[in-house]
């Protein structure tokens, strides 16, 4: 007992690896505020809520240090969790000061596969049943990522400091990339251009179009569907036209898949027809380009090595 409650004391006094890297990345965006304060919307704004973050931060963890117990813990992972609720639009009040280039995407696109795929596919499968199937997939992201961290939290509790690390380092990874390449996809860059363009281009520039035109301007066709409301409430709430290469949502999918095969194979399976849903569902919606989804799934495995390499090399041992 006494040697439970000592371990428990050490415990209480240290930071989770998620909490260290919230700050750094924190500490990043500072810089790059401080750097473009003159070109961002409301940099006092931003700043304001990296210092709240960083208060609320060492709060939860003071609290911690008061009434150690595993539902605290939780609290403290769920916290950090929920952060990214901020950080990812965020990402847009820095890219917006640069050109927007899904010209070059759309181009791309267009030159090698002789289409828009994210037209075609809207076309082709624009049924009730799949747009409900594929909206459920998408849907079932933040679920997805509830499911594997509460999974480890109680069934591999000695790996969810490595696991929530992978996320949240995955995460903190596609932002930084979303920071320095403004990119909206489809459901922002279509709307936007002459319409008789989307399907064969040229694709013009639009530089800072987005800077005035915020909303999201392409509504889903019928939203008489459960997952179809669902999925529209969710992007005119919350989406921004940011975040679109690589896709995060195919990246991050793919990292919790990895996760939950390594954790429990029944897991992963059960798991991976709403991943496959997903994954096409981030094109059909017009959230990405193709081009978008398939880096998506190529830089979430590689983000899966890094990640856990990083851990294993710098923190496991800490």
């Amino acid at each position: 007992m006494a040697i439970n409650f000592l371990q428990r004391e050490q415990e209480s006094r240290q930071m989770l690896a998620i909490e260290k890297l919230n700050l750094v990345y924190n500490l990043f965006t500072t810089i790059l505020v401080i750097i473009f304060y003159n070109r961002l919307h409301d940099p006092q704004a931003m700043l304001m809520a990296r210092f709240a973050i960083v208060i609320g931060t060492f709060a939860i963890i003071y609290a911690y240090t008061k009434y150690p117990s595993p539902a605290m813990r939780f609290v403290r992972i769920v916290g950090q969790m929920a952060l990214l609720s901020y950080w990812y639009p965020d990402t847009f009040e820095f890219n917006r000061i640069f050109p927007n280039l899904d010209h070059v995407f759309a181009g791309t696109e267009y030159a090698l596969f002789h289409c828009q795929p994210s037209q075609l596919f809207d076309s082709v499968c624009s049924g009730y049943w799949w747009r409900e199937a594929f909206n459920l997939g998408y849907w079932s992201y933040y679920p997805m990522i509830a499911t594997v961290i509460i999974w480890y939290f109680f069934k591999r509790p000695q790996q969810i400091e490595q696991c929530t690390f992978v996320v949240i380092a995955s995460f903190y990874l596609y932002y930084i990339i979303y920071i320095f390449l403004p990119v909206a996809g489809p459901q922002f860059y279509f709307p936007a251009i002459d319409g008789n363009l989307v399907a064969a281009g040229p694709y013009p520039e639009i530089g800072n179009y987005f800077n005035m035109h915020p909303e999201i301007a392409i509504p889903q066709a019928g939203k008489d569907g459960l997952f179809t409301s669902l999925v529209s409430m969710a992007q005119a709430s919350g989406e921004r036209p940011t975040a679109a290469f690589p896709s995060s949502h195919i990246g991050i999918s793919t990292i919790l898949i990895l996760l939950a095969y390594r954790a429990k194979k029944g897991l992963a399976l059960t798991l991976f027809p709403l991943y496959i849903l997903l994954c096409c569902a981030t094109v059909y919606i017009k959230a990405h380009y193709l081009v978008d989804a398939i880096a998506g799934l190529v830089s979430g495995v590689i983000f899966y090595l890094l990640t856990n390499s990083i851990y294993n090399r710098f923190i496991k041992e800490q």
